[in-house]
């Protein structure tokens, strides 16, 4: 899945940029990748705590199919004002989806 920005005519395509990490995180919205049944598929997981109030309780969702997991989770931290990172521990990123990087300490 490619996720389109509008860019300036003449300029670089814009690459999306989703830090890697290792758990769950307290303060973001996290995508969890994972294989099943050899299809791609993620979880959005967004805590209460990061919401300053906006969600009641924490949210997981259903696993679903890869592609709308990361159309849902950007949606969502889009409307909550909060950053996607992703954990991915089978190393299963589709590269056109944007980078992955992961934060120095």
């Amino acid at each position: 899945m490619k996720i389109d920005m509008p860019v300036e005519r003449g300029a670089r395509p814009v690459q999306n940029e989703f830090e890697k990490v290792d758990s769950f995180q307290t303060d973001a919205l996290t995508l969890a990748l994972s294989a099943q049944d050899g299809a791609l598929h993620g979880v959005v997981h967004c805590p209460a705590a990061a919401t300053g109030g906006r969600l009641p309780k924490d949210f997981t969702s259903q696993p679903m199919p890869g592609k709308e997991a990361i159309q849902s989770a950007i949606k969502l931290a889009n409307d909550l004002k909060l950053p996607v990172v992703v954990l991915d521990p089978e190393e299963l990123w589709p590269e056109d989806w944007g980078t992955l990087f992961i934060a120095e300490d």
